[in-house]
């Protein structure tokens, strides 16, 4: 070996960076190091400190609706562009990129399926999907789904996640909050129950129409719940809002919601709830909605 010849390097040197994913999370509420797999098999809540992370509409159902139970409905709807809005970019662009990003072609997805083998009617709304804003198109499925349970007397369960009315829509928009709370008037003289899921977040015209009309109003723990968000609040009176305002727990304790239900216990809640209010008329049965809806209430003799 010469003087000044130079040997190989024993060590292995890595020339290029991995930009690969390693699995591990910090918690934004408690900082703390998770591990995805940890959070999947926890339903998307910290291990460490329950905090609840959105969940997406299909991992929603399929934690709510019995095994392959579910029957999408009305899924052929689709919104169109009556106002030739534009902000930034087209609304039929917007619509376009919701799609891809979501992979659904509207902000709720609605039908029919068993939860604990009871025939319910379920709608979801779908936070990836514009926020979850509501159009026409969301609160024409919701209202012939409401229509359908009530034709059908089957109990209605929506799961409420949303910004609000949809801008791009307008006037057309805004119309859903009647429209759907009608449709909620007439299932409510039927007696037919309606039970209605809150979770992070539920604000604007959602939480003003349908989502705060429930005979059983629950919500997953620190859920931001409003009509207008704290910042616009404290802007327009010039005061700080109390600790914790508009989350679940304050809502609860000022009686504007029934309950609050870890997402792990939502469906056997619901269940159980469901049980009370029908009767457990066809808790058990294995029939889907279609081949046997549930019998009509009985109201009692006064």
């Amino acid at each position: 070996m010469g003087l000044f010849s130079r040997s190989k390097p024993k060590i292995k040197i890595q020339t290029t960076k991995k930009d690969s994913f390693s699995g591990w999370l910090k918690c934004t509420h408690c900082s703390e190091l998770i591990h995805a797999n940890e959070l999947e098999q926890n339903a998307n809540c910290c291990p460490k400190c329950d905090y609840h992370y959105r969940l997406s509409a299909d991992e929603r159902i399929k934690s709510l609706a019995d095994a392959e139970s579910f029957h999408e409905m009305f899924y052929e709807l689709e919104a169109s562009d009556p106002l030739q809005f534009v902000d930034t970019e087209a609304y039929p662009q917007r619509l376009v990129n919701a799609k891809e990003q979501s992979g659904h072609n509207e902000a709720v997805i609605v039908g029919t399926c068993t939860l604990a083998k009871m025939p319910i009617a379920l709608g979801v709304l779908n936070f990836s999907f514009m926020g979850g804003s509501m159009g026409s198109v969301v609160g024409e499925r919701l209202t012939l789904l409401m229509e359908y349970a009530l034709k059908h007397n089957l109990p209605l369960v929506i799961v409420s996640t949303s910004g609000g009315a949809r801008m791009q829509e307008s006037i057309f928009s805004l119309m859903q909050m009647a429209k759907t709370s009608a449709a909620l008037a007439k299932l409510h003289e039927a007696q037919v129950p309606y039970i209605s899921i809150l979770t992070n977040p539920t604000t604007g015209g959602v939480t003003a129409s349908f989502a705060s009309l429930g005979d059983i109003i629950m919500a997953e723990p620190n859920a931001l719940i409003c009509f207008a968000g704290p910042r616009v609040i404290e802007q327009t009176i010039g005061k700080k809002l109390p600790p914790g305002a508009q989350k679940s727990e304050f809502l609860l304790h000022h009686g504007m919601i029934d309950c609050i239900v870890k997402r792990r216990d939502i469906k056997a809640k619901v269940a159980e709830i469901l049980g009370y209010l029908t009767g457990n008329q066809r808790h058990g049965d294995e029939h889907t909605p279609e081949q046997l809806p549930l019998q009509k209430k009985k109201t009692p003799n006064k």
